[in-house]
């Protein structure tokens, strides 16, 4: 069985970016956030329902000592029944509902769902605090459709916010009628 719905590349709306390290600015040089690239988990419940079908497959959470244990198990049309399980600790933000979404998306990768995302260039945006600015999502969403599209990558990306202004079109001059 082709497993196409789950292992077709991620698009942009499917992903969010997470900040993983910040570097602060020094010697001149601007402060700079790593980001990375995550599965939402709802398009992991989506990609499943379209794979599958919503009655066709279940996840079931465990407690575990730090964190909690995820099995998806699905039915395939020959009535084959298969299970995966991956784990993922408590988060900082929400630990329980963020423990048991990372549980979840990690499972999904064991059926080939998100795992295109290990390949992602690594990906760092000059910015000033600890969050992704908002202009940093259109480039970052611009990432993904190059990616998807086929085009080669760099191993290291830098975004910056003057980047977004290479993203816009400029509009044809309309002239006045003399």
């Amino acid at each position: 069985m082709e497993l196409h719905k789950l292992t077709n590349p991620l698009q942009a709306e499917e992903i969010e970016w997470r900040v993983q390290q910040v570097i602060e600015a020094k010697n001149g040089k601007p402060a700079k956030l790593i980001v990375v690239p995550y599965i939402t988990n709802r398009s992991v419940m989506e990609r499943f329902d379209e794979q599958f079908g919503w009655a066709n497959w279940s996840n079931e959470i465990r407690e575990i000592d730090g964190g909690f244990l995820c099995t998806i198990t699905v039915t395939l049309p020959s009535g084959q029944v298969i299970s995966k399980t991956d784990g993922a600790s408590r988060t900082a933000i929400e630990p329980v509902k963020g423990g048991i979404s990372d549980a979840m998306k990690r499972a999904a990768v064991q059926f080939g769902l998100g795992r295109g995302l290990y390949n992602f260039p690594k990906v760092f945006v000059e910015a000033e605090g600890k969050y992704i600015p908002e202009w940093a999502n259109r480039l970052l969403d611009a990432l993904v459709d190059s990616i998807n599209s086929g085009k080669p990558q760099r191993d290291v990306i830098v975004l910056k916010e003057e980047h977004v202004r290479q993203l816009q079109r400029p509009q044809p001059q309309v002239r006045a009628a003399a």
